[in-house]
């Protein structure tokens, strides 16, 4: 009688960086939560270097932009063969290129991302990549927010830091996870601990109450406030229009 071999274990969530400056990375990674998961082999992180796949002597990897303009552009024939070597080991990994015209990175794309087999992240450099790339890998552009910097390795950290701590194993207490910012459309309401008194300022003292019924109304109460005074935006799209709760 054969004995059916145990289930293999699901390969670890996977982040896949392609950047110019694999030096850079763990990085901040490398510490905290995230670095003892890194650790612990609960995710994996790749580094591919773009240099070796520039072309002629130098391993160009960029152009002036067609058209004319200033800066410099990374060609589509390097970032492309690039994505095709990074997918031959991660054929189901979500690409994505790190970029400010991007759609808005948020904790409910970070949850989406997190319940996947992990990410291919493009970080860009000069004024960006041929856009034929983009159209022909598929790449989904996300942007961390409304500036611009250098590079797109400090918001590839971003991403993966945001997605590594919501996977099973990370953080030690899950129910934190769901009492934090933005995880129903809310910021997170004030937090309090020792000592008691502080510079003539007080913990509320609903907080050492002991009754968790009224502790829970406070702090419900007070991140709606602060969610409607800071984040309109989120307000407004946890009360629309109209709504009797508004």
């Amino acid at each position: 009688m054969s004995i059916p071999s145990p289930a293999a274990s699901p390969a670890p969530w996977c982040a896949t960086v392609l950047t110019l400056f694999p030096e850079l990375f763990p990085g901040p990674l490398a510490a905290s939560l995230s670095g003892e998961a890194l650790r612990t082999a609960l995710w994996r992180l790749e580094i591919i270097d773009l240099r070796p796949f520039g072309l002629g002597r130098h391993r160009n990897v960029d152009d002036a932009p067609a058209g004319g303009g200033a800066g410099m552009v990374l060609r589509a024939d390097v970032v492309g063969a690039a994505i095709d070597q990074a997918r031959i080991r991660h054929p189901e990994a979500e690409a994505i290129y790190l970029s400010p015209r991007g759609e808005r990175f948020t904790q409910a794309t970070a949850q989406r991302l997190s319940q996947g087999p992990g990410v291919l992240l493009l970080a860009g450099r000069f004024e960006g990549i041929d856009q034929r790339v983009i159209d022909a890998r598929g790449l989904r552009e996300i942007s961390i927010g409304d500036y611009v910097l250098a590079g797109g390795e400090l918001p590839a950290m971003v991403l993966i830091e945001a997605v590594v701590r919501l996977l099973p194993g990370v953080v030690g207490q899950p129910l934190s996870l769901a009492e934090e910012s933005f995880a129903a459309d809310l910021l997170e309401y004030p937090q309090y601990t020792r000592p008691r008194e502080w510079e003539g300022r007080s913990i509320p003292a609903v907080l050492l109450s002991g009754d968790h019924a009224r502790i829970a109304r406070w702090r419900s109460g007070e991140a709606e406030r602060i969610t409607k005074e800071r984040r309109p935006d989120l307000w407004c799209r946890r009360h629309p229009a109209g709504s009797e709760d508004a």
